[in-house]
C-alpha cells in the first residue's frame, strides 16, 4: 500500500520477488540524511497537496506498471524522496548475470531537476560512467555533456527512463567505447582489441561485485540477491570457465559452450595473462560463496578439475612431443655433421698417404 492508501499491484519475477514495492527500512540508503532539515523544501515530500509529492506518486505508478523483468525498485513509505533500484546485467554484455544497485534521491524542486543517483560500487570501477566513489555520469542526469534531447527534460523525463538508460546505455556490450574519444580515430582493429581487454577487466570486477552483493546485500533486496545467485550460479561459473579457457569471448557465453555473437564464433579466443590471473583468484571465492548461498553445483567443480588436469596433461604431452622432435632433429644434425667431418678427415689422410708413396717411389 502506498502513502495515498492505494494498493500496490504485485509485479513479480519467477522467484517471487516483487519488481516494485513500498518498504520502511531506509537506514542504509546513501541519501538517508538528505532533505532531513525542517524547512519548506522538505515539507514538499510530506505534503500530499504539493506538486512534488504528486509528481513522485506518478513516478511510482509508472514504475509499478512498466518496469522490465530485469529491474527491481524499492520506495519508502516515510521517505518518498528516496528510491533504490537493482539492475540485472543483460545477456551479451560483460555484466551478464551481475546485480548492480543504485540509490536515488528526488530534489525538492522535482521534476525541474533530475534525481541524484549514487552507484553502490564497493570501491570498484567497472564502467567509464560509474566511478569507484559512486558518481554516475549520464547525460539524462545532467552529470555529463550531451545533446539537448539527451538531457533531462522536466516535462517528459522519468525515473524509468533513467533506470533503462543505466541498463542499456551504460551497462552495455562494449563499455570501453563509453569513454569519450575511444573509437574516434582510425585503427578499428586496435580499438576492438582494447575493448576486448577492457571487457575482461569488467567481467572480473563484476564477479567481485557479485561476492560483495552476497556478503553485504543492500537492505530490502536480500531475498532477490540470494535467489538470483542460487539460480544463476552454475551458469556464471560455466561462463568463467569458458572465458578463461578461451572458448568464448567475454560476455557472449550462452550456456551450451557456444557464443551468443557471430563476432565471437572463432574456435579459440586470445585470453590475456592478466585476465587468467584475475579469474584464478576470484573463481574459488565464487564457488565457495555460491555454495554457502545454497546453489546446487552438482559435480561441476570436479569436472573443472578433471578438465584442467586433462588440459595440463595434453600440454605436457605436446611439450614432450616437441622436445622429442627437437631431440631427433639435433641427433640427425649431429650425425650428418659428424659424417661430413669423418669424410673430410679421411680425405686428408688418404691424400697424405699418396704423397708419401710418390716420394718413396
Amino acid at each position: 500500500m502506498d502513502p495515498n492508501g492505494e494498493i500496490v499491484e504485485e509485479a513479480e519475477e519467477d522467484n517471487g520477488f516483487r519488481r516494485f514495492d513500498v518498504v520502511s527500512d531506509d537506514s542504509d540508503h546513501h541519501y538517508v540524511k538528505l532533505n532531513r532539515t525542517a524547512n519548506s523544501d522538505a515539507d514538499c515530500f510530506s505534503n500530499a497537496a504539493s506538486g512534488v509529492y504528486s509528481k513522485i506518486m506518478q513516478e511510482w505508478k509508472v514504475l509499478e506498471k512498466n518496469l522490465p523483468d530485469s529491474i527491481f525498485v524499492r520506495v519508502y513509505e516515510r521517505r518518498i524522496d528516496l528510491l533504490r533500484a537493482v539492475i540485472v546485467g543483460a545477456a551479451g554484455t560483460p555484466y551478464h548475470d551481475g546485480l548492480f544497485a543504485f540509490d536515488l534521491a528526488f530534489p525538492p524542486d522535482y521534476p525541474a531537476h533530475p534525481p541524484q543517483v549514487h552507484y553502490r560500487s564497493f570501491g570498484l570501477r567497472l564502467n567509464p560512467n560509474l566511478y569507484a566513489n559512486g558518481r554516475v555520469c549520464l547525460s539524462l542526469l545532467n552529470t555529463w555533456v550531451g545533446r539537448k534531447k539527451e538531457k533531462w527534460d522536466p516535462s517528459q523525463s522519468t525515473v524509468l527512463q533513467v533506470l533503462v538508460s543505466l541498463q542499456g546505455l551504460v551497462l552495455n556490450e562494449k563499455p570501453y567505447f563509453n569513454e569519450p574519444g575511444h573509437g574516434v580515430l582510425p585503427g578499428r582493429s586496435l580499438w576492438e582489441k582494447n575493448s576486448m581487454a577492457y571487457s575482461e577487466t569488467v567481467f572480473a570486477l563484476s564477479c567481485k561485485t557479485m561476492l560483495f552483493m552476497l556478503r553485504k546485500p543492500p537492505k530490502n533486496f536480500e531475498a532477490l540477491i540470494a535467489a538470483h545467485f542460487r539460480d544463476r550460479a552454475l551458469f556464471i561459473l560455466e561462463a568463467c570457465n569458458a572465458y578463461t579457457d578461451g572458448r568464448v569471448k567475454v560476455g557472449y557465453y550462452r550456456g551450451d559452450g557456444s557464443s551468443s555473437s557471430s563476432s565471437s564464433s572463432s574456435s579459440t579466443v586470445h585470453v590475456s595473462h592478466t585476465f587468467k590471473t584475475s579469474m584464478q583468484k576470484v573463481f574459488p571465492d565464487l564457488v565457495h560463496t555460491f555454495t554457502r548461498n545454497g546453489a546446487s553445483l552438482g559435480n561441476f567443480v570436479e569436472r573443472v578439475k578433471q578438465d584442467r588436469k586433462k588440459a595440463s596433461s595434453q600440454i605436457q604431452d605436446a611439450v614432450h612431443k616437441k622436445q622429442g622432435i627437437a631431440t631427433k632433429f639435433i641427433s640427425k644434425l649431429k650425425m650428418i655433421l659428424g659424417l661430413k667431418k669423418s669424410r673430410k678427415s679421411n680425405g686428408v689422410v688418404g691424400s697424405t698417404a699418396n704423397n708419401r708413396t710418390e716420394i718413396e717411389g
